[in-house]
This record gives C-alpha cells, structure tokens and sequence, in this order.
C-alpha cells in the first residue's frame, strides 16, 4: 500500500474500542479495514486465524517471519492490537469474534441482502455510462479545487454552501473581510496530496461535522466503506440505506462520489470516487487531473515534464503554487522552478516532500520511463532550498519520562525503535520521544503486569 493511502487512514486508528466493535458488524467494514487498514503481514496473521477454531498460538504466527525481521513482526502484533482484531491470552491469538465472523462473510460471498450494495431490480430510464460518471466525478470534484485556487471563473459551478462549510470548519480555507473566502496553509498542502487523500480528507471532516450534528459516526463510516466495495456503472437502490445514509447522499452529491438524476431518485450510481475509497488504484492521477480517460491500473495519464502541455486552468493553478510561470499558449506552458518560486511555497505550507511527489506522480509517461523518474539533481535542489529557511524541524509526538528502572527505560527504547516510532532519547535523564505512542502504552502496560 503507497504511503498517501495509509496517510488516509491513520485518523481512523485514534477511534476506540466501542465504535471499531459497532464497525466489526457489518461485512464491507470489515473487509476495508483488512484491506486497507492492515500492513500485508498483519493481513497474513488474519488468514491464519480466520478459519482456525482455536486460538492461535503466537509462536505458528511467528514461524511466518524470518528472524531479521522484528521490526515488522511487531508492526504487525501492534495494529493488530490497535485496530481491536485480535484478543491475546496465555501465548495464543484469537481474532475478535464479530470480526471473524463478518470478514469470512465478506470473502465466501454471505451476509444479508444489501451488505454490499442493493443492486436496483428495475431498468433506469435515464441509465448512465460510466463515462458520464467519470465526467460527472471530475467536475463535481474540480469545482471544488478551482474555488479553492480562487480559479472560479474557469470552473463550470460554484461548490455547494455545504462543501464551503466543510472547508471553512477543516481550516483549509478562511474568511478573510478584505478577499472573501481565502485560502490557508493547510489547503495549499491539501492540494498537493494525491486525491484519494484528498477525498478521504474532507470525508473525515464531513465525519466530525457529523458528530457534531449527532448523527452516529459508525453508520457513516459503514456507508464510506460499502461505497468503496460497489461496482462502477451499477445503480443501487436506496432503500437498504439507513435515514442517515440517506440523507448523506445529497453531500456526497456535491462532492462527485455518488450520482443522482434528482435528490427525489430512488436509486444512485457510484462514481470512481466512491469505488476508490476502499482501493489501491488512485480515481484520479492527480488533484488536478480529469477522470474523462481514467482507466483502473492505468498509469499513462500524467502531464508533468517540467516543461509541460497543459490544458486544465486548474493544473496551471496548481503548478502556480510552486513554479514561476513563463508562458502561456493554447496548448502549452513553460514554467521554471526557481529557489524564490520553492521558498513561497515552502512560505504558503507546502513542503519539498510534497512538491517531489506531486511532480513524480504526474510525470509524462516519457519522462516516467527514467528511474529515478526525477533528475536527482532536481531533487537535491528543492530539498536544499527548504533546508536554507530551516532552523528546527518540528515533529508531532509523544514523550515518555519517569520510568521506575532503568531497566524499564531500556526495554521501552529498545521496544520503539523495533517497531519504528523512536524518534528520540536522553539516556541521562530516562526519556524518550515518540511518534505514536498507542503501542508503547499498551507495552508498558503488559509489561507491568507480567511484573507483578
């Protein structure tokens, strides 16, 4: 799984124990979460259990890992762990039982009528392609970047009250008395993610707008999940859904991940938007791209060769952010990369990390035959150019102190950096500092026990 889609992701980890037992309830819940919330040895542990009775003792999981390879066994146990999949007792593993019991429905094909959609038993009148689906997606979702980019004019519509609401409550954009509705920092970053972040981004925000407004957090995440397990160019019936997953079809609208003739409609499509929730394959092969041509597993669609042939408003808005425009023609723009043109955007929230992925993952197929698809020396440049504003780099964290032995501390240390999340250490004064700290917790926590 890239790490964009992970990214995607992690904000569900901090939801607790009860909500992820309610999620467990519902097959296409549970099998997103394996598919996409799981690293591939932890999906390994899960098949091993999955049509075992019996728990499963921790030393057969082990036997699945070489020896060298600590890190990820512990990776593995600890989303596990996170994730509330497995229960652990006396040496042995066993898988949560609704889980179980809902993932082996989800892969053998059981369940009730309408766990994973309700295909209409009626002919649409009005039936749609998947090519006006794809349209329909792309313009929906770039009405809303082009408002973002104060690129308004170029865009076919103006996005919904609600989906104003939406960025104005997530911060990626503001009211601002002198220019109206403006963007921030945060929505410049926004911009450079790869979509299917960028989709998941403001359904996470819709999700906390949501709970705000007391409708249950657990029946929208089944929704995003079953949207993501739908086929493309099928109409579902609505009559499956919940009250509220009914009532979210007219945001979802707004957003281009679902489409409806009219809000009256008994039936709905999924867009590619909606089908890639759940999915690997990217809907769109960049914020600024078109879903006209998209293809799943396609990866011709890129446009970026530095200097480039660019049509869409929206990708020349983009490339604005950290590019000094040169010229304009009908089918072609010459930018430069320049340290003044990294720094403003480096000044606007961006960061070098995310302007090399941006770049490489829309790269022009020719260029993309180059590995590194990037001039290494282009690189090294816009990574220099950040590090010349730099004077401290700031990393979000956890830090741990106050350890009863000194024997304790060395275990904790020895136990992050296996894992991966030490990020740093004072031995002199017994703390440590951590990336995520839901596994080092539970360490010390069974550490203490086994103690006692």
């Amino acid at each position: 799984m890239n790490s964009q889609a992970m990214k995607s992701f992690e904000h569900l980890e901090g939801l607790s124990e009860a909500i992820f037992k309610r999620l467990y309830q519902q097959p296409a819940t549970a099998l997103a979460v394996f598919r996409r919330m799981l690293p591939n040895l932890a999906k390994t542990f899960v098949m091993a259990m999955l049509f075992n009775p019996d728990p499963v003792p921790v030393s057969s999981l082990e036997a699945f890992v070489r020896p060298d390879q600590n890190r990820l066994k512990e990776e593995a146990f600890g989303k596990l762990r996170q994730l509330y999949i497995v229960t652990e007792r006396q040496g042995t593993f066993a898988l949560d039982a609704t889980f179980k019991v809902e993932l082996r429905k989800a892969l053998t094909g059981g369940g009730s009528p309408g766990s994973f959609g309700l295909p209409c038993d009626t002919e649409d009148k009005n039936r749609v392609d998947i090519s006006f689906l794809d349209r329909y997606a792309a313009e929906q979702w770039e009405s809303i970047l082009h408002f973002m980019v104060g690129n308004e004019t170029q865009s076919s519509q103006r996005p919904s009250e609600g989906v104003v609401r939406l960025l104005l409550h997530g911060k990626l954009m503001e009211q601002n008395r002198a220019s109206g509705t403006v963007i921030t920092q945060l929505g410049f970053s926004f911009l450079l993610q790869e979509v299917n972040s960028q989709v998941w981004t403001l359904l996470l925000l819709y999700l906390d707008m949501a709970e705000q407004l007391r409708m249950d957090p657990v029946d929208i995440l089944h929704f995003l999940f079953l949207l993501g397990s739908l086929e493309l160019g099928q109409d579902y019936d609505m009559k499956s859904l919940t009250p509220t997953q009914k009532g979210m079809l007219e945001d979802l609208r707004d957003y281009g991940i679902v489409y409806q003739r009219k809000s009256s409609s008994r039936r709905f499509y999924p867009t590619r938007l909606a089908t890639g929730l759940t999915s690997e394959i990217r809907s769109l092969r960049s914020p600024a791209a078109t879903l006209a041509n998209a293809t799943p597993g396609n990866d011709e669609n890129g446009f970026l060769i530095i200097e480039t042939n660019y049509h869409s408003p929206l990708q020349i808005a983009v490339l604005n952010l950290f590019a000094r425009l040169i010229s304009r023609f009908p089918n072609l723009v010459t930018a430069r990369i320049t340290r003044e043109s990294i720094r403003q955007a480096i000044g606007k929230g961006i960061t070098a990390e995310q302007i090399i992925d941006y770049m490489t993952a829309n790269a022009h197929p020719q260029l993309r035959k180059n590995s590194p698809v990037l001039p290494p020396t282009v690189v090294d440049q816009i990574r220099l150019w950040q590090i010349e504003g730099e004077r401290m780099k700031v990393t979000s964290g956890y830090l741990f102190k106050e350890f009863a032995t000194n024997a304790e501390f060395n275990a904790v240390c020895k136990y992050a950096d296996d894992i991966g999340v030490l990020v740093w250490i004072d031995k002199n004064k017994g703390m440590l500092f951590v990336s995520k700290h839901e596994q080092i917790a539970d360490y010390i926590r069974k550490r203490a026990q086994s103690n006692r």
